[in-house]
Protein backbone atom coordinates (compact mmCIF):
# COMPACT_ATOMS: atom_id res chain seq x y z
CA UNK A 1 0.00 0.00 0.00
CA UNK A 2 1.60 3.54 -1.04
CA UNK A 3 2.29 6.31 2.01
CA UNK A 4 0.32 8.95 0.83
CA UNK A 5 -0.83 10.31 4.56
CA UNK A 6 1.47 12.69 6.56
CA UNK A 7 1.35 13.10 10.72
CA UNK A 8 2.41 16.73 11.98
CA UNK A 9 2.62 16.49 15.82
CA UNK A 10 4.15 18.64 18.67
CA UNK A 11 6.11 17.31 21.44
CA UNK A 12 8.61 18.13 24.14
CA UNK A 13 11.88 18.63 22.31
CA UNK A 14 14.04 16.40 24.61
CA UNK A 15 11.40 13.34 24.61
CA UNK A 16 11.88 13.33 20.91
CA UNK A 17 15.84 13.33 20.90
CA UNK A 18 15.33 10.87 23.29
CA UNK A 19 13.26 8.52 21.33
CA UNK A 20 14.90 9.14 18.30
CA UNK A 21 18.58 7.79 19.72
CA UNK A 22 16.31 4.80 21.09
CA UNK A 23 14.99 4.59 17.78
CA UNK A 24 18.09 4.62 15.87
CA UNK A 25 19.62 2.21 18.93
CA UNK A 26 16.96 -0.29 17.39
CA UNK A 27 17.96 0.69 14.16
CA UNK A 28 14.17 2.21 13.13
CA UNK A 29 13.50 5.18 11.59
CA UNK A 30 10.65 7.25 13.09
CA UNK A 31 8.63 6.42 10.58
CA UNK A 32 8.88 2.79 10.87
CA UNK A 33 8.46 3.06 14.29
CA UNK A 34 5.60 4.88 13.95
CA UNK A 35 4.20 2.39 11.59
CA UNK A 36 4.65 -0.17 14.35
CA UNK A 37 2.70 1.91 16.54
CA UNK A 38 0.07 2.15 14.27
CA UNK A 39 0.06 -1.36 13.49
CA UNK A 40 -0.04 -2.93 16.74
CA UNK A 41 -3.04 -0.29 17.88
CA UNK A 42 -4.84 -1.71 14.67
CA UNK A 43 -3.87 -4.98 15.84
CA UNK A 44 -5.14 -4.80 19.54
CA UNK A 45 -7.74 -2.74 18.26
CA UNK A 46 -6.61 -0.25 21.34
CA UNK A 47 -3.26 0.92 22.52
CA UNK A 48 -0.34 -1.28 23.01
CA UNK A 49 -0.01 -1.08 26.35
CA UNK A 50 -2.30 -0.92 29.78
CA UNK A 51 -3.42 2.85 30.46
CA UNK A 52 -5.56 2.81 33.43
CA UNK A 53 -6.60 5.64 36.28
CA UNK A 54 -4.78 4.22 39.89
CA UNK A 55 -7.23 3.31 42.23
CA UNK A 56 -7.39 5.43 45.65
CA UNK A 57 -5.06 2.70 47.42
CA UNK A 58 -2.65 3.29 44.69
CA UNK A 59 -3.01 7.34 44.80
CA UNK A 60 -2.35 7.14 48.08
CA UNK A 61 1.21 4.84 47.92
CA UNK A 62 2.26 7.76 44.85
CA UNK A 63 1.37 10.52 47.26
CA UNK A 64 3.31 8.73 50.30
CA UNK A 65 6.46 7.71 48.73
CA UNK A 66 6.53 11.30 47.01
CA UNK A 67 6.33 12.72 50.89
CA UNK A 68 9.23 10.30 51.62
CA UNK A 69 6.45 8.45 54.13
CA UNK A 70 6.90 4.91 54.68
CA UNK A 71 9.72 4.83 52.14
CA UNK A 72 12.38 2.12 52.97
CA UNK A 73 16.13 2.75 51.60
CA UNK A 74 18.69 -0.12 51.25
CA UNK A 75 22.10 -0.62 49.80
CA UNK A 76 21.09 -3.70 47.37
CA UNK A 77 18.60 -6.35 47.04
CA UNK A 78 20.08 -8.54 49.81
CA UNK A 79 19.47 -5.95 52.63
CA UNK A 80 15.96 -4.76 51.12
CA UNK A 81 14.82 -8.75 51.64
CA UNK A 82 16.63 -8.56 55.11
CA UNK A 83 14.56 -5.43 55.80
CA UNK A 84 11.51 -6.76 54.76
CA UNK A 85 12.07 -10.22 56.33
CA UNK A 86 11.17 -12.51 52.47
Amino acid sequence: MAKTATIHARIESELKTDAEGIFSQLGLTVTEALTLFYRQVQLRNGLPFAVEIPNAETRKTFEDTDAGRHVIQAADVDAIFKTLEL
